[in-house]
């Protein structure tokens, strides 16, 4: 099928949950891939609109907010900075980076919301649901905890146990009980507003598995798997005092669920942002609409939200959904509860100046169809060994050769040989791959041709040895640096969507500007490229909105001359080399993993305390006659040996007041037999003889098993007649 030509192309992030910082498991996931693919589109010079905010309604934000004894409106206000600030710390810079909180928002969610109630597209359901008596409030299933009635964990939530991992619901808790005061919750009846999504199964059957079989196997095979699987209505508000209020009358108390309320938000933040254009992005057939998201939130991309826009009508639905897999930390699952993360403002805070050595470690390390992992090893390795070896190597070594030998003036090309034509014909290749590869979201292989490029620069420069050539042939020295430098000025186009800075840096040295589109921060087109000498003053910055015309002897480069054979003429004058990147050492990579390895520590302590006083959960219940069948006496040891060739054994010699007999038992771990002698015990005594190690026990003694795994024997409070019966 021919594939559509659209005018602009729409990028959304999901919007990440403004109760916490982002960590590089949303990094990798959402957020650099779709700045790589915007930086790209922009290069080639495509009108993109870049759209994110904070997610800042639900019920997670007003339990931090009681937990901390401040507003819901605290909370959002103080992670919706953090997280900004952290992406345009690693040069992911929105268009607009909103907030579900706005205004503006506000009213558009509303207004969606009263549109489809107007028209029917919404059922009413009336059901049970918890509620604290104290109070007085509804209870999210997040507002109620218990007991796990799978592993014991005594804080399981109504809706998961973190420990265990299960999905629960509140009726599975064990002794539940509400977070907010503590009591026992009851069931009050409440009535709210449904979506249909089964009356849209065989419109989204059509959309989804007939017409975008494109999408990546995750994606379209979790949709599959919904829709096969029966959709059911879900409930598009819920009982809360945060959020959007239901715009409906008799509906006080009551607010849009979140996952109805967030998706909203994009087109939210684009009439904030462009409030008399934002319909041709959203309405518009020759807008494409592509929704960047991690794997946790496929179902509401791909069937809730786009069963919203076609109820309301009138709205595009998403061309593409390239959602990631998860990111693991160190071999274990990243964990924001357990603080199991590397977060991306301290990140910053720890690495200044290598916000490109994070994008490209998480690219090199993409979770695109499979959960990845992420090592401060790995991160070092291919630091060290790709960024600055290969990459930064080859820079440098072109850059001082070139002011060492012609001042810093781009040198004659002469003949070319066999070596150098064939370096320059790899480039071109590298560059298709590298666009086929991003316009399929294959943004991990993209970034290795980029690496390709530096690792043909990096080769060849080794292999032809300028340094020595200008010993005795200035001129093929001359033609080697030539080449050299065009594929500098390749690699300062093929970077820029993944390490932007360096490529920043780079055109800054190779006195470069780069013609690389327009964005839309002002509310119009706004280029933010700027031409700058090989001293680093800017010379000119491009008109708005228009291509650019340099001063004489500026040189401005566009993704199209990627891979052309002369990017940067004759005698053109270039910066000093600088560093693109710079070696980390090991004691900083250390200082990591020992922040892990505390947190690790203490997880395995808390556990290890958790366990202690975990009780075993009761048995089956058994009859009085069953018990009856039990014979259990006081018994007083008379001696006490090991038993040979073990660990866990001792024989003991009792006398029951019945009769002197012999039971064996695996105690050895917990007492000596000089601790056993002329202890009173308690035995079961008529259990059925068995041999062991060829001793015949005739017997059992009683013990108690802490929760700790540790046993001791179980004595009466004082001295009896052996014999004595129990029970």
């Amino acid at each position: 099928m021919e594939k559509k030509a659209f005018k602009r192309t729409l990028v959304t992030c999901a919007l990440p949950y403004a109760n916490g910082p982002v960590h590089i498991g949303h990094l990798a996931g959402v957020y650099v891939p779709a700045d790589i693919y915007v930086r790209y589109l922009r290069m080639r010079g495509e009108d993109v609109l870049y759209i994110c905010g904070s997610d800042e309604h639900g019920v997670p934000i007003t339990i931090k907010a009681r937990q901390q004894g401040i507003s819901p409106q605290d909370v959002v206000d103080k992670y919706h900075k953090i997280i900004k600030d952290s992406f345009s710390g690693l040069g992911i810079n929105f268009d607009i980076y909103g907030r579900t909180s706005s205004d503006v928002h506000r009213a558009n969610a509303a207004a969606f919301f009263r549109k489809l109630y107007d028209e029917g597209k919404f059922i009413t359901r009336t059901s049970e649901q918890y509620y604290d008596p104290e109070a007085q409030t509804f209870l999210a299933d997040r507002y109620i905890v218990g007991t796990c009635p799978r592993c014991g964990n005594e804080g399981a939530y109504g809706d998961q146990c973190e420990k265990c991992g299960s999905t629960l619901s509140p009726e599975e808790l064990i002794n539940p009980r509400s977070k907010l005061s503590g009591a026992a919750p009851v069931k009050k009846e409440t009535t709210h507003w449904y979506l249909p999504l089964n009356e849209y199964e065989s419109w989204l059957s059509q959309w989804i598995l007939d017409g975008h079989k494109e999408w990546k196997t995750n994606v379209y095979g979790q949709c599959k798997s919904w829709i096969d699987g029966g959709l059911q209505p879900r409930a598009v508000s819920r009982d809360l005092d945060w959020g959007v209020p239901v715009p409906v009358e008799g509906a006080e108390g009551k607010v849009l669920y979140v996952w109805f309320d967030a998706p909203i938000g994009y087109i939210s933040n684009s009439i904030e942002l462009l409030p008399e254009s934002w319909e041709q992005w959203w309405k518009s057939e020759d807008t494409k609409l592509v929704h960047f998201i991690g794997k946790d939130n496929i179902v509401f991309h791909c069937i809730v939200f786009p069963a919203m826009l076609k109820a309301h009508g009138g709205f595009i639905l998403p061309e593409n959904v390239p959602a990631n897999e998860f990111l693991n930390l160190e071999g274990d699952k990243i964990s924001t509860s357990r603080g199991w993360a590397v977060w991306a403002h301290e990140y910053l805070q720890d690495f200044p100046g290598k916000e490109d050595v994070l994008r490209y470690v998480l690219t090199a390390n993409a979770p695109q169809t499979s959960d990845n992992d992420f090592s401060w090893k790995d991160f070092q390795q291919r630091n060290n060994s790709e960024l600055v070896a290969v990459f930064g190597n080859f820079v440098n070594r072109a850059v001082v050769l070139t002011h060492k030998y012609f001042e810093g003036k781009v040198p004659a090309r002469g003949t070319l040989l066999p070596e150098d034509r064939d370096a320059l014909a790899q480039i071109p290749e590298l560059r298709r791959s590298l666009e086929d590869n991003i316009a399929h979201y294959k943004f991990r292989e993209a970034l290795k041709d980029a690496m390709g490029i530096a690792r043909v620069g990096n080769k060849y420069i080794s292999d032809t040895e300028p340094w020595k050539v200008a010993k005795t042939d200035m001129a093929r020295c001359a033609t080697i640096l030539n080449v050299s430098l065009q594929i500098c000025a390749d690699l300062a186009l093929a970077f820029e969507p993944f390490t932007p800075f360096a490529a920043e840096r780079l055109r800054r040295m190779l006195g470069v500007c780069l013609e690389a589109g327009t964005d839309h921060r002002a509310g119009e087109q706004v280029s933010v490229n700027t031409y700058r000498d090989g001293e680093g003053a800017a010379l000119h910055t491009h008109a708005a909105g228009l291509r650019c015309c340099p001063p004489d002897g500026a040189v401005c480069l566009d993704w199209e001359k990627l891979g052309a054979e002369e990017l940067l003429p004759e005698g053109h004058g270039i910066g000093a080399a600088e560093l693109l990147f710079a070696k980390i050492e090991d004691d900083v990579i250390q200082v990591q993993l020992d922040r892990l390895a505390a947190i690790r520590a203490e997880r395995e302590a808390a556990a290890a305390a958790e366990a202690a006083r975990r009780v075993a959960p009761q048995k089956d219940e058994v009859t009085f006659e069953d018990f009856e069948k039990m014979d259990i006496r006081t018994a007083t040891v008379l001696a006490a040996e090991k038993v040979p060739q073990t660990d866990k054994l001792l024989k003991l010699t009792i006398d029951t007041g019945i009769d002197t007999r012999t039971i064996v038992s695996g105690i050895a771990a917990y007492y000596s037999p000089e601790d056993m002698l002329g202890k009173q015990i308690c035995i079961l005594a008529n259990l059925k003889p068995r041999k062991i190690r060829g001793i015949e026990s005739k017997g059992m003694i009683l013990m108690a098993k802490q929760p700790d795994g540790t046993m001791r024997f179980i004595t009466p409070a004082e001295v009896l007649m052996n014999g004595s019966e129990i029970g």
